[in-house]
């Protein structure tokens, strides 16, 4: 039987290029946290990472591991002496901004021959579907309904589209991963295919993959090539299903939707 799931890397790594490049005037929010990328420092109330990493809590998740940048000081001074009760904060340095299949590798020694759940700084989801993720007996991803993440968060629907849809197959396993999907695919495969936010359960195996995938015509180190060629290896990700919104910090625009979904959740560290 395998060990509960408790360690949770979060990516937050990433540098907010869009959320820089947004009118200004669309929100008040401009301090540090805007202007270096640190989205999950954005205060939404209190840090957004706040609620992300309580989540992981209710979820069960008990070590968290935060991917950050060197130059991500900001983190370091509100977390680094944070007094929790459910959580131990911990961090990895991806020293450059090579992908995110470099930014999960930077955790390696912080999740060791442990499984752990792998998500992004900006995204807010549910306790209920992380739960699901990490009761599962290896690896996985969580596949999200289309409608519900219309319908449930703060997503519109033409960057729902944009969403990599799943492909599964007849076990309920990982087929294959179709990103950035043209209206023909999207078409072909139906509403009903589940779509991927990066919320990932890994084994250990996942490192090797990193280690030897290839940079994408993008330049970056890929977390879903090395989940492809884990596949190929060997290493089935089954597909948990869920109807439930997820909470985007992509934009600027998406701060008061977000700060007004969160505002009555209580938030346990």
């Amino acid at each position: 039987m395998n060990s509960p799931v408790t360690k949770a890397v979060i990516l937050a790594r990433g540098l907010g290029s869009r959320m820089r490049a947004a009118d200004p005037a669309a929100a008040s929010t401009t301090d540090k946290a805007v202007e270096t990328g640190a989205k999950g420092m954005i205060d939404v109330g209190r840090p957004f990472l706040d609620f992300v990493m309580s989540a992981l809590a209710d979820a069960g998740i008990t070590d968290i591991c935060l991917v950050i940048g060197p130059e991500h000081t900001i983190f370091r001074e509100h977390y680094g002496n944070l007094e929790t009760s459910r959580v131990k904060i911990d961090f990895a340095i991806q020293e450059k901004p090579l992908g995110t299949a470099d930014a999960v590798s930077a955790a390696r020694e912080f999740t060791g021959d442990d499984r752990f759940v792998v998500i992004n700084s900006d995204n807010y989801y549910p306790a209920e579907s992380l739960k699901a993720l990490c009761q599962l007996p290896g690896a996985g991803l969580l596949g999200f309904n289309r409608t519900a993440l219309v319908e449930q968060s703060n997503i519109p629907a033409d960057r729902v589209n944009a969403f990599a849809i799943v492909d599964v197959d007849e076990n309920g396993n990982l087929a294959r991963i179709l990103e950035k999907p043209e209206q023909s695919i999207i078409d072909d495969m139906g509403p009903e295919a589940p779509l991927s936010m990066n919320a990932w359960l890994f084994t250990k195996d996942i490192y090797a993959a990193c280690d030897d995938i290839t940079p994408s015509v993008r330049g970056e180190l890929e977390i879903v090539d090395a989940v492809s060629l884990a596949k190929e290896r060997g290493t089935e990700f089954a597909v948990v299903p869920v109807s439930v919104g997820v909470l985007d910090m992509s934009r600027r625009t998406d701060i008061a939707a977000v700060r007004a979904a969160l505002e009555s959740v209580e938030v346990e560290l």
